[in-house]
């Protein structure tokens, strides 16, 4: 006779076996194994790039080599043992293991939401505010480091009270808190991480895309401008160019076209030098590109005015891509982490199948591992190094297999 997840609880058993997940648990065993290979080689390949490559090695790289951190934590470490609780259909490990195992588990979870966080609020600080007092302090060599530490110590301290309440949770044949025994507070900290942390991560994003989209709309609108206010340039009284047998006047009514032109003009210029401030290298620090106002006179563009133009475009493209690769990484974890949140919300009972339940659970897995693979994807410094490791790696098995 098979216990209810009440009686589990109550008698502290260790067990998750049941009819129903018998045949699952090896799609479980085999789906924890890809996710144990694949998110240990691609975060040690990812903080090993930030070490080897200097293109890579910036301030806002550091953000994304601490996501790195939380989950070679979780994929080390974590991950083996729920394959053997899968394969086993029972926690072999103990009850202060099992304690442990839970802190771990939401200690990872909890720095990785933390430095989205922290990485969406980076974004829009080089984007909107990068020359206020509270971005250069927030994005400095210490500033950087202070709130690496305060992710972990924050982690740390919003888990570290469920220590007693940390137990095996059959349902999911995991260790987690209890979920009657840890209220009200574990539905505080869920709230707060889950919904306004990872809300609030949303709220940036859109943020950034709306200024984004202001300032690119004022640079379209300012090319024309100023190319109008260069054909409208009034012209000296009594030249050749003035056919309209207007003379001064004429010249008078366009040089108060012009100036008004000017007005519009500049006013765009504002956006199109704060689109410009937008871009920095592949890794969006942004390189500020203040040029001086075009005189109505301006003389053709240099070669190098040309190259500063493309190299401000480019910078311009490689911003862009790398906030959509931090969006896309945002994206994936809300949605590896949605489904098993809204299963717990709306099955306070335990009634839904356990298979539901387990299905939801290893549907969190696919975080820890799926960020290098969007790196590699998405951003050609990271893929670079990638590779460049890999070969480093591989050259000694190549030399080896020659001989052979």
């Amino acid at each position: 006779m098979l216990l209810n997840t009440t009686d589990l609880y109550d008698n502290d058993s260790f067990s998750c076996a049941s009819p129903s997940v018998e045949g699952y648990r090896y799609f479980g065993v085999f789906w924890g194994s890809i996710v144990m290979v694949v998110g240990t080689v691609g975060n040690v390949l990812t903080v090993l790039a930030f070490t080897t490559d200097s293109r890579l090695r910036t301030r806002f790289n550091v953000l994304i080599v601490n996501l790195a951190v939380a989950d070679i934590l979780y994929c080390t470490i974590l991950q083996p043992v729920s394959i053997d609780s899968y394969l086993h259909l029972r926690w072999r490990g103990g009850a202060t293991w099992c304690q442990m195992f839970g802190l771990l588990l939401f200690l990872s979870n909890s720095v990785s939401i933390i430095t989205l966080c922290l990485i969406a609020v980076s974004r829009y600080l080089v984007v909107a505010h990068r020359n206020s007092q509270v971005a250069r302090l927030l994005l400095s060599q210490q500033g950087v480091a202070v709130l690496l530490v305060s992710s972990w110590a924050l982690g740390l301290a919003s888990f570290a009270p469920l220590w007693p309440v940390y137990v095996f949770a059959p349902q999911v044949c995991t260790c987690s808190f209890h979920r009657v025994k840890g209220r009200p507070y574990t539905t505080i900290l869920l709230f707060m991480y889950f919904f306004l942390g990872l809300g609030f991560v949303g709220l940036f994003y859109f943020l950034i895309y709306r200024k984004v989209r202001v300032a690119a709309k004022a640079l379209i609108k300012y090319r024309p401008s100023r190319r109008s206010s260069r054909r409208k340039q009034p012209e000296p009284e009594g030249t050749e160019g003035d056919d309209s047998g207007i003379g001064l006047g004429t010249a008078t009514t366009q040089s108060s076209e012009f100036s008004g032109q000017a007005v519009e003009v500049d006013h765009n210029k504002t956006s199109v030098n704060e689109l410009q401030t937008i871009s920095r290298d592949t890794n969006a620090v942004s390189v500020v590109s203040h040029g001086k106002k075009d005189s109505p006179k301006a003389a053709a563009p240099t070669p190098a005015a040309t190259q500063a133009k493309a190299s401000s475009s480019g910078e311009d493209n490689e911003f862009k891509r790398v906030t959509r690769m931090c969006f896309t990484v945002f994206l994936c974890f809300v949605g590896c982490f949605v489904p098993f949140l809204l299963l717990n919300i709306a099955d306070k009972k335990n009634k839904a199948p356990q298979v539901v339940h387990m299905f939801c659970a290893n549907l969190t897995w696919l975080n820890s591992c799926i960020n290098p693979l969007l790196y590699a994807a998405m951003n050609r410094q990271f893929n670079q190094a990638y590779k460049d490791l890999l070969a480093k790696a591989a050259w000694p098995i190549m030399c080896l297999w020659k001989k052979k």
